[in-house]
């Protein structure tokens, strides 16, 4: 083995063990190094063990001398162990008969560990990830399984699939892989890196290689991540499947287990197979006896470790890869970094003489880019399982690292001690103005400027003469009367003798006003508002006064002196390194990837800047949208919901390789998209994009299929029409003329004459109410009882033409007339809901007309001779003055509002019976529907904030009802509370975040997954930890995305006159019961 081999042998080996010590110290909150290296020492590089080791309430944290701790970074030591390397020889041995049964069984696990990383060289880490990518596979596969009722399936139309321009790509959520999304796209969306992983050759004699784990494992995946990569570059479809390069990561391991993945421990192990597959193209690319990988040119850098042991001082470089940074206990990045950067104490770092011990890591060579690993979960003890911290933690979007630079190290060290100076000044002056904000000595305080204020104020007030209960007998009330509780009962009272009975006539018995001591004040005029000095003289309250103002007025100078110094000595901290020299080394931040839920379960995206478009965007799996550093700040920060940064990329800002675009060399025209990739991969995409307009081209034959038939059915419909009685539209149906008895007709023909007489003022539906017809036939009959005098005098054409023009005129005003909302005249006449849409005047007329040629308005000869003028009047339209297209598009639109009337009104109908399963499904498609509608009118619609409202009500109250019978442990009501979750309420999660303007909905999905979520840190049996660990990635990880759902429930027929009247019940019952939220 040559040197170098041994270099970067051991530069593994420390990666490997620094890696190791980082997640111990992210799941068991513990941070004495000396404590983590002995207990992964003790498990012989198994992490799980290790964290058994640290949590076992039996297990005795290990005692070292002191020097230990330090003696890693002496000069000369091996600092990290190579996993594995040494586990026959490290073993220990447990199994005695002092021990208690778990530690035999850690003993037990450990030697089948070591015994398994023997056999197939897999270390405990790469099983764990690979359980997870497992999870990840099976859960894909159960996704074709899925009942029609989720959401989030492909949609059938190729279209709603379709990249618009050269927006970016998403990535599928293939199961528990939003965690593989977020950091792809991240690394995608870096262009040097882009441009590395598209380029990538593999060794030329990749078949000769031998067959180890690496090579196995390597080569496919980043055959796969070209092809990703590829895709992401210069597909035509909105989002990409990523289930091939899962597979190989899933491929290179073997296990059972199944939980999320965590990001920052996928980042790591990504970057490490990427340096391993660019090392083998490196090594055969040049003779250099040490090749550069570019990886590790990109992503890693070198600190100095500068340190004192007991007088004795010690330098070493290392290599870092992510930096691990501590987010509990501190406000901002710079905090973070602060105390990451400085260990022990560190007052003698410069002193040769004193014992104390310490050491300070200085940043000699940033990697260009920079990844910060957060750590927002620690180990509860006493529960025995991982917290997520939640505290807030701000960061900046350009970081000047000049302070933790090692050729900085000598000035940041004065302006450390010179902020330490002025911290402890500020904690001084802190402490000074608090004793003036918070004067007294019991529990209770109030700031001393109230205090002498209040003091003043008593010393003033009016003195009172006299005990303040001399005036006062408690024996009788003010007023002479007696409390009720003091009159004897009527049994209770003694007879009196006759002659003392009173001889007046007895009074009208009434009600005695009683008084109520905590919600009614009997206070006298004369009593003073505050109590005051009973005596005090006016000498001595011109001294009292004299001085409390005199005090009163020292006290605010000082506290407002204390709070300018205090000021200032904030703006001096703040302004410290905001010198030129200290604001050279600027990093950027490129991408934050955020964690939403518990320790446990959750759901990761990632905010990434575009910096050409100078924007930030969100990379939610198959959702790529617009974003702001507002809504950013918001999910990242923490502090706000259950959603906060876990890991942050900074690119060095004046590194523009990283970002720029390539450039034809000939033209210097910028290359975009299929023109940045290689010959192979342009092939490759190129296929994948004939696909899919093939896909894109059978759905416009089928599309086109439907529409020809559709017309067929429409051309014979109309020649029907020609020879026989129109089939007008569901809310044009008029009874039938055999449904009209001789009596019938004869009640009819009284009404009409009588809406000629006396009735002119009167609604049709009031003068017709005792006839079953629909609101149109009733307006129809009145007009044309109203026009009667002009028929009789000038024949049935002009009596047509004065019906038709009353009816018009009503219509008009029943159109702008402002009605409560129970009453809703769109759904009486669908002319009504054309004019207040601004249908076009053709539309409106060919709509009148076949309602006045209806073959059912026969009732007498007038009315037959006025439909006979109205049907000539229909034949002579000619076929180019009305559009049919658009006369068929605007009457199917009010079929549609009549149906979204409907689910609206049976929706509520079953909310208000509590009857929440059956409401949903009926209000989400009203939603639906009415959000269709609405896109093309303000009028063609209901009130989208009431059915969004009672559509968030309904989730809400199916997650109360699936929450209580989770929490009853009872195994029948917890699997149905699971299986209303699962069928109803996550399903339709998304509907609810596809607008994220909507606050209250996205408000109420957080209500939600914190109810599920606040379960993680109780106590429960071990099936039900389980169902809820089964289930919590599925409420957490919901795709923004609705691609459809179940087809909706068939509506019952429902004349015009029955929905009237249902709306109007409906809409009055809710606004007797008014709902939160409206």
């Amino acid at each position: 083995m040559t040197v170098e081999q041994n270099v970067l042998q051991q530069s593994a080996a420390q990666k490997h063990q620094q890696t190791f010590l980082n997640q111990l110290r992210e799941i068991t909150g513990i941070n004495d190094a000396q404590v983590l290296q002995q207990a992964l020492k003790d498990s012989n590089g198994n992490l799980e063990l290790a964290v058994a080791f640290l949590t076992a309430k039996n297990a005795k944290a290990p005692q070292q001398e002191e020097s230990a701790y330090y003696h890693t970074a002496l000069p000369g030591s091996d600092r990290y162990i190579s996993v594995g390397s040494q586990a026959d020889a490290n073993v220990i041995d447990l199994t005695g008969d002092d021990k208690d049964d778990l530690q035999r069984a850690i003993a037990l696990s450990l030697a089948e560990s070591n015994r398994a990383f023997r056999e197939t060289g897999i270390t405990d880490e790469e099983q764990a990830i690979s359980r997870v990518l497992e999870a990840s596979i099976a859960e894909n596969k159960a996704c074709l399984k899925r009942t029609p009722t989720e959401v989030w399936r492909d949609s059938r139309n190729p279209y709603d699939r379709k990249r618009q321009d050269r927006a970016p790509v998403g990535l599928k959520n293939v199961g528990n892989t939003c965690w593989f999304s977020a950091v792809i796209q991240s690394l995608f969306n870096l262009l040097e890196f882009r441009r590395l992983v598209l380029n990538y050759k593999p060794p030329s004699n990749a078949q000769d290689l031998p067959r180890n784990q690496k090579e196995h494992r390597n080569l496919p995946f980043m055959r796969e991540l070209r092809y990703l990569f590829a895709l992401l570059v210069g597909t035509k479809r909105k989002y990409v499947d990523p289930s091939r390069a899962v597979e190989i990561l899933k491929g290179a391991f073997k296990s059972n287990d199944s939980q999320q993945q965590d990001v920052s421990e996928f980042t790591h192990k990504l970057l490490d197979w990427l340096e391993d597959a660019f090392q083998m193209g490196a090594e055969e690319e040049t003779d250099e006896e040490k090749p550069k990988n570019p990886m590790v040119e990109l992503f890693y850098g070198r600190f100095l470790a500068v340190g004192v042991l007991e007088g004795k001082k010690f330098e070493n470089t290392e290599m870092f890869g992510q930096y691990p940074l501590q987010v509990n206990g501190f406000k901002d990045l710079h905090e973070c970094l602060e105390a990451a950067m400085i260990e022990g104490e560190i007052e003698s770092l410069h002193s040769e003489n004193s014992g104390k011990s310490g050491q300070e890591h200085w940043f000699t060579e940033l990697p260009p880019v920079l990844t910060f690993e957060l750590s927002r979960f620690e180990f509860n003890q006493a529960l025995g399982r991982p917290e997520k911290i939640h505290n807030k933690l701000e960061f900046p979007q350009v970081l000047y690292l000049d302070r933790y630079m090692h050729r900085n190290r000598e000035i940041t060290r004065i302006k450390r001690e010179e902020i330490k100076r002025l911290k402890d000044c500020l904690t001084v002056l802190q402490q000074k103005l608090e004793r003036y904000l918070s004067y007294g000595s019991g529990p209770k305080r109030f700031p001393l400027v109230d205090v002498l204020q209040y003091a003043l104020e008593f010393a003033s007030t009016k003195p009172v003469c006299g005990s303040p209960v001399d005036d006062i007998d408690a024996s009788s009330p003010p007023g002479g009367s007696v409390p009720p509780q003091a009159m004897p009962s009527a049994t209770e009272q003694p007879a009196a003798p006759s002659s003392e009975l009173p001889r007046t006539p007895p009074a009208v018995p009434s009600r005695s006003v009683i008084h109520k001591p905590f919600t009614q004040s009997r206070v006298p005029p004369d009593l003073p508002m505050h109590p005051a000095p009973r005596h005090i003289t006016e000498e001595e309250l011109s001294v009292l006064e004299s001085c409390l103002h005199r005090w009163r007025t020292e006290i605010e100078n000082d506290t407002r002196d204390l709070q300018e110094r205090i000021s200032k000595i904030h703006r001096k901290v703040e302004r410290m390194y905001s010198d030129k020299s200290m604001i050279q080394v600027p990093y950027r931040l490129h991408a934050v990837l955020v964690h939403e839920g518990q320790a446990n379960a959750g759901h990761y995206w990632a905010y990434i800047f575009d910096h050409h478009e100078t924007r930030w965007m969100k990379y939610n799996d198959i959702a790529v949208t617009k974003s702001s550093w507002e809504e950013l700040v918001r999910d990242s920060f923490g502090g706000y919901r259950n959603a906060s940064a876990y890991c942050l990329m900074y690119i060095n800002d004046k590194a523009q390789f990283l970002i720029q675009e390539e450039f034809n060399k000939e033209t210097g025209q910028a290359l975009v998209g299929i023109e940045t990739l290689p010959p192979d991969l342009r092939d490759f995409v190129e296929e994948d994009n004939q696909r899919f307009e093939k896909e894109l081209e059978e759905w416009d034959a089928q599309t086109q299929r439907a529409l020809q038939e559709k017309l067929l059915v429409t051309q014979r419909r109309r020649e029907a029409e020609s020879s026989t009685t129109a089939a007008e539209p569901g809310y044009l149906e008029q009874p039938s003329r055999n449904d009209f008895s001789k009596h019938l007709k004869e009640e009819t023909a009284r009404t009409i004459a009588k809406a000629s007489h006396g009735h002119e003022d009167k609604s049709p539906e009031t003068v017709l109410q005792s006839i079953m017809m629909t609101p149109n036939m009733q307006g129809i009959i009145m007009a044309i009882g109203q026009s009667r005098s002009v028929y009789d005098r000038c024949g049935p054409e002009a009596g047509f033409f004065k019906a038709i023009k009353l009816e018009y005129s009503r219509l008009v005003k029943l159109a702008q007339e402002d009605t409560p909302p129970e009453t809703d005249y769109r759904l009486h006449h669908v002319v009504v809901y054309f004019i207040q849409n601004q249908a076009p005047k053709k539309i409106i007329e060919k709509t009148l007309l076949e309602q006045f040629g209806d073959r059912n308005l026969s009732f007498d000869e007038r009315c037959h001779n006025i439909m006979k003028v109205a049907r000539a009047k229909l034949e002579m339209i000619k076929p180019e003055e009305v559009n049919l297209e658009e006369y068929e598009e605007w009457h199917q639109d009010y079929r549609k509002f009549r149906e979204t009337t409907t689910y609206l009104i049976i929706g509520l109908e079953n909310f208000q019976r509590e009857s929440y399963i059956d409401s949903l499904l009926f209000l989400i498609c009203a939603y639906q529907n009415n959000k269709e509608l609405l896109s093309k009118g303000p009028y063609r619609g209901h009130d989208q904030e009431l059915i969004s409202h009672y559509r968030r009500e309904c989730l809400l109250k199916l997650n109360e009802q699936a929450a209580e019978l989770f929490e009853s442990g009872e195994d029948r009501d917890v699997n149905h509370g699971l299986i209303i979750m699962n069928e109803f309420v996550v399903p339709f999660l998304p509907l609810l975040l596809v607008d994220e303007m909507e606050e209250k909905d996205v408000l109420a999905v957080e209500d939600m997954r914190n109810r599920w979520c606040s379960y993680l840190g109780q106590e429960m049996e071990s099936n039900l930890q389980e169902k809820l660990t089964d289930f919590l990635p599925k409420l957490l990880d919901c795709s923004t995305e609705v691609k459809g759902f179940q087809e909706p429930p068939k509506l019952p027929s429902c004349p015009t006159y029955e929905l009237c009247e249902r709306f109007a019940r409906t809409m009055l019952s809710l606004s007797r019961t008014p709902a939160d939220g409206r």
